[in-house]
């Protein structure tokens, strides 16, 4: 299956993605990672007015597999929620980077939080190998 990373996103080593648009995050799972852990079972997400800090786990997305930790790429103030999603998580691999965005921030830092992200180029080269 050829899997996308679509550019203009930022990626964590955790299979975490953000679209920045002003001070706006939009945050979700990599295909990557939804092609591993197979069929999602379960999500947990925070509430709206909830804060979340890099580096600290925000929820958790649950496949019949694996139980994995979610990690924001951005600190903020989670100003959305994809509920269409908690009733239906399996919906989640269907369009990971569109429908599928699991929350949205509003950023406390935004040009300063960016620099330990991954481009599209460089996550797809660390998930699937560099072979060149």
């Amino acid at each position: 299956m050829e899997l996308d990373y679509p550019h203009g996103l930022r990626y964590l080593d955790t299979h975490e993605y953000v679209r920045l648009e002003g001070e706006i995050a939009t945050i979700g799972v990599s295909a990557f990672a939804l092609d591993q852990l197979g069929d999602i079972v379960f999500l947990e997400l925070p509430e709206v007015g909830d804060a979340v800090e890099i580096e600290e786990s925000f929820g958790s997305i649950e496949s019949v597999k694996a139980v994995e930790d979610l990690y924001p790429p951005i600190s903020g103030t989670v100003i959305d929620r994809n509920e269409m999603l908690i009733k239906s998580p399996e919906l989640i691999a269907d369009d990971p980077y569109n429908e599928g965005w699991l929350i949205k921030v509003r950023v406390n830092n935004p040009d300063d939080e960016l620099e330990n992200t991954l481009s599209s180029d460089e996550y797809k080269a660390q998930v699937e190998g560099d072979d060149h």
